[in-house]
């Protein structure tokens, strides 16, 4: 007993980095941005970070999810890119009205996290693998719908809808991030079907020994992620008055990975962070911004990551 209680102290400090490292480095970050980058700290800048920060966000925290059971999914960019190119395609030429437009490219996408989950979960596939397959199918697929070019749309509703902004001043990206954010951390935190991923994610077998139906929690968990990557894709296609099945979404999940490493959820699973999750994402973009206002070659921005990534791995490592 003696020896546990010697030890404990010794632990403190790793599990305090591991509980708070997303807001370490987010911090250091923008301390290096106050003295580096000028007018990163203005008001326009502040509200443009987050905007393009909104599909980073919404998708970290469906691969935080995921990420708990165990899995990962890296084809959510090009999910992202078929909603996108669904959602521009039937609002567009097909005439549906938006909101219509919408749900076929909500339903869509979460069919594809059916098919992702399926794999995974019934016929016990390695995610990587799955997602993928997912990965290049889904590029190609979106790129085909459109013989690869690129929608532009500016003098539709469609540009009003993607500039909307709540009471005239908060725009409507930031008030979605603020309610998935604690309609996730509610759904991970407070019910059942929380407890039931991290078990899935801690002890696979163990969870089926008393009585979790693991198949169906990670059935859930990526078609959740999927449909989160179809939600985004139609704000950021709405945003951006373009869908580009080529480009939109490209390297978007390795900020959601790095997102949510650096949130300290453990990459093994069994664990998830939702508010820490929402600082890593936070990071991924202002090392974007960064480069971006420094006219830095974006290549560094993917090395900065990659480093953060290695460093966030290192410290969730235990004897």
């Amino acid at each position: 007993m003696r020896t546990l209680q010697k030890e404990a102290p010794g632990r403190r400090a790793p599990e305090m980095l591991r509980d708070y490292g997303a807001f370490i480095v987010l911090f250091l970050i923008l301390a290096v941005n106050a003295l580096a980058t000028p007018n990163f700290f203005r008001l326009g800048t502040a509200w443009n970070m987050l905007l393009q920060s909104f599909p980073i966000i919404i998708m970290s925290l469906g691969m935080a999810m995921v990420v708990a059971t165990g899995g990962i999914d890296i084809s959510v960019g090009s999910v992202m890119a078929i909603g996108s190119i669904i959602f521009a395609k039937l609002s567009l030429d097909a005439g549906w009205g938006i909101l219509a437009a919408s749900l076929a490219a909500l339903a869509v996408t979460f069919c594809v996290g059916l098919f992702n989950g399926l794999l995974v979960g019934k016929f016990g596939f390695q995610p990587i693998v799955v997602t993928l397959v997912t990965m290049m199918v889904g590029r190609g697929a979106a790129a085909v719908i459109n013989d690869g070019k690129i929608v532009t749309f500016y003098d539709s509703n469609l540009v009003d809808f993607g500039l909307y902004q709540v009471f005239g001043v908060v725009p409507i990206h930031i008030v979605l991030i603020a309610v998935a954010v604690i309609a996730v951390y509610l759904l991970v935190k407070e019910t059942v079907f929380g407890v039931y991923l991290q078990a899935v994610g801690d002890n696979l077998r163990a969870a089926r020994l008393v009585g979790v139906n693991a198949f169906l929690v990670i059935l859930v968990v990526y078609a959740v992620n999927a449909f989160l990557a179809g939600f985004a894709a139609i704000f950021e296609t709405a945003r951006l008055a373009s869908a580009d099945a080529i480009n939109l979404g490209r390297l978007v999940e390795m900020d959601c990975v790095a997102a949510v490493a650096v949130g300290g959820t453990p990459m093994r699973g069994g664990q998830v962070r939702i508010v820490s999750t929402l600082a890593g994402a936070l990071t991924m973009q202002a090392i974007t911004t960064m480069v971006n206002m420094n006219n830095i070659p974006y290549a560094y921005s993917l090395v900065i990551k990659s480093v953060i990534i290695v460093v966030a791995l290192s410290v969730q490592k235990e004897k």
